[in-house]
């Protein structure tokens, strides 16, 4: 590919997907009416579409950890698993990535989109991992190939102070728009529209994961989690918004005249009188007659349920339930959302691991590194609540009868690192047996035997 890049078109690429953005964040952060409230209007704001986005990425989040499995079943390849994980593990704590994962997922259920950094930070001699905001990233594919993207375009702003320091370059302003321009073999930094460096793509790949929320066929960026719910959203916050001036009007009545040409000195007070003429009527006018509340209040109660629906969230998720539920009838309550984290979780793992391989490349090529050729694997926690018990002892169940291995029950069971709890297992069972050994020496032989090959390598059997 050789299209001329030139950095004022990033203004008017892409105006509609900003654009999104803006409303998306706005939305998110309480700006739910379009229009300003006059004097003595009432609007009220109950922020249930942030609540339901914080909601599901928690439960997205939860449990997570990343495991390496050996390319086969040698005792080399087993310890480069190992290397490989800690390595991996090491660059999670020095950028605190469980924080930034998650800080990331609710951006990206915002706005629809999100997106990772990884490049080599020469200063610290390790691996930067950063979430650059998305409405500064701008993107060009191959063809109609929307999964290759052939280069990536990084818009942001420095202060002048900065971008001394970091390009020694003096500018005027006090704030630049700085713009890195990445393909696989090229790389171009502008400042303020000139452009400043350009040279070879010194990691050979495009330093970005770009990834959305959800998919949506054909199309190029993803979906965000408040598009369903902005019209049920804004409707819920008028309809209590009115119901909210009825009730306080109930408590401050009107009071309805009749035949009555001036009306000094009429106030609703307790012991007031009031002096009409004998042909007149006074009354105070009665906002709930005839069970009028009861229809706001239903259908107050059918927007809350359309927002459940559309958000996929039911209310057991937040906690409540109207009744007793067995662990199977919670699951069914819970599938509409089960169902939308397992499809954002397909589309996390593919990002995560094309992460993960930009990382292991990076200290390849910086420190020297072998890391092999091993599979990646995103470990999930569980969405629902679990009965450690019960699971424990089906797992125990699959293990002796060959059908699991014990990485395998460790994974299910949540486990963060089976292959060091494996090697801590090995090495009690081998302290274990050689102590038995001891014993059974000290007793001649006639004392005990230990079952070697049973489940529970550390049971002692007496013998007549």
């Amino acid at each position: 590919m050789t299209e001329v890049f030139d950095p004022a078109e990033l203004k008017r690429r892409d105006s509609e997907r900003l654009k999104r953005y803006c409303e998306l964040l706005d939305f998110y952060h309480g700006m739910h009416w379009e229009s300003r409230a006059r004097r003595g209007d009432k609007h009220l704001t109950f922020n249930y579409a942030k609540v339901f986005v914080d909601k599901v990425a928690s439960y997205l989040m939860s449990g997570i950890h990343f495991i390496v499995e050996p390319s086969d079943d040698s005792d080399k390849s087993r310890e480069e698993a190992l290397k490989t994980e800690a390595a991996l593990n090491r660059i999670y704590e020095q950028n605190n990535l469980e924080q930034l994962d998650f800080e990331t997922e609710i951006d990206c259920a915002i706005l629809g989109d999100a997106c990772y950094k990884v490049i080599w930070d020469p200063g610290k001699k390790a691996v930067s991992v950063t979430a650059p905001d998305i409405q500064g990233i701008y993107t060009w594919w191959t063809g109609d190939d929307i999964s290759t993207i052939w280069r990536v375009a990084c818009k942001y702003s420095l202060t002048r102070d900065v971008v001394h320091d970091l390009y020694g370059v003096k500018v005027k302003d006090k704030t630049s728009g700085i713009v890195e321009l990445w393909t696989e073999d090229d790389f171009e930094l502008w400042i303020d529209g000139v452009l400043t460096e350009k040279k070879s793509n010194p990691y050979g790949f495009i330093p970005f994961v770009i990834f959305p929320n959800l998919r949506e066929p054909k199309k190029s960026w993803g979906i965000s989690d408040l598009s369903q719910l902005m019209g049920p959203q804004r409707e819920l916050n008028r309809a209590t918004s009115q119901l909210s001036r009825i009730l306080e009007l109930s408590g401050n009545p009107i009071a309805v005249l009749e035949n009555v040409e001036e009306s000094e000195d009429i106030a609703v007070s307790p012991g007031a009188v009031w002096n009409i003429p004998e042909d007149a009527k006074a009354y105070l006018l009665d906002l709930l007659q005839g069970g009028g509340a009861r229809l706001h209040i239903d259908y107050i109660n059918l927007l809350y349920r359309i927002l459940h629906d559309l958000s996929e969230s039911p209310r057991a998720a937040f906690g409540g339930t109207e009744r007793d539920l067995s662990g199977v009838a919670l699951e069914i309550e819970l599938q509409p959302l089960m169902q939308k984290v397992r499809r954002k979780r397909i589309i996390r793992t593919a990002a995560y691991n094309r992460r993960n391989r930009m990382m292991l490349k990076l200290l390849e090529k910086y420190c020297n590194e072998d890391f092999g050729d091993h599979q990646l694997r995103v470990v999930w926690g569980p969405i629902l609540p679990q009965d450690i018990s019960k699971l424990v002892g089906n797992e125990q169940i699959l293990v002796q009868n060959g059908i699991h291995s014990r990485r395998r029950a460790m994974d299910e069971i949540g486990v963060n690192d089976p292959e060091m709890e494996f090697g801590r297992w090995l090495e009690e069972r081998k302290a274990i047996l050689s102590m038995n050994r001891e014993l059974n020496a000290g007793t001649g032989g006639n004392g005990a035997r230990v079952r070697v090959n049973g489940p529970r390598p550390d049971t002692v059997e007496n013998t007549p």
